[in-house]
């Protein structure tokens, strides 16, 4: 856990400042409600007035609910992405602990609605799906971010495995309130390093299929030869 202990500093939990673009004072207005009621209980007409904007305007710039979730969601990845790619020095491990650690500090203001949300989640199979979709696309980005790139189905057990260290480690970052998120990072470097030995059994693994698939043409050749 040596990476986790030597990130001291956080960054503040400033409420977001108050935004001029439409789309900006929608996202806004939506994730206060959300931290107020049940993404459900939350109509267009709330959305709208809580940001002080007509409905045609609000139509404009997002389709429903689901579009400014994930409006939401692409904020969180440009702040994410804004600070650059991680060490390229650095082991692959520290370089994702380092960009996910981006991403819980970039929701801290959020942290009442994501709350809100996580548990609704629970008991709600349409937003559930909606969050693991939103989550594997903002995973892509995090892989990028921390130059781990993988092509194929090993690509897509990266993203699938990095949403599940991240989805373990929202929870705990959900109940965790001290200012240095100890135990947010514990977990994150526990499920990091869960993930990395996953992903070097299958490397090992894709590397021997291969030569028991040869083996197995071999022996069918031989049994056919011999038939004949």
């Amino acid at each position: 856990m040596a990476k986790a202990t030597r990130r001291t500093t956080r960054s503040a939990k400033a409420a977001p400042k108050a935004a001029a673009d439409p789309r900006d004072a929608i996202i806004d207005a939506f994730m206060a409600l959300a931290a107020e009621r049940s993404v459900r209980g939350i109509e267009l007409g709330d959305i709208a007035e809580r940001a002080g904007l007509s409905l045609a305007t609000l139509r404009e710039s997002h389709a429903g609910k689901l579009g400014i979730l994930a409006g939401f969601a692409r904020r969180i990845d440009l702040a994410v992405l804004a600070e650059g790619d991680a060490d390229p020095e650095s082991e692959p491990r520290d370089r994702l602990f380092e960009v996910m650690m981006r991403r819980f500090d970039a929701l801290a203001p959020y942290k009442p609605a994501i709350r809100r949300m996580a548990r609704a989640a629970r008991c709600d199979p349409a937003l559930a799906a909606v969050l693991r979709r939103l989550t594997l696309r903002s995973q892509r980005w995090n892989l990028a971010a921390a130059g781990i790139s993988h092509g194929g189905l090993k690509g897509r057990v990266a993203e699938s495995g990095s949403a599940l260290v991240y989805a373990e480690t929202m929870k705990t970052w959900l109940d965790d309130d001290e200012p240095d998120l100890g135990a947010t990072m514990a977990t994150l470097d526990r499920a990091l390093r869960r993930g990395e030995r996953g992903m070097r059994m299958m490397s090992n693994l894709c590397s021997v299929l291969p030569r028991l698939a040869e083996r197995g043409r071999r022996a069918r050749d031989g049994e056919e030869a011999t038939a004949a």
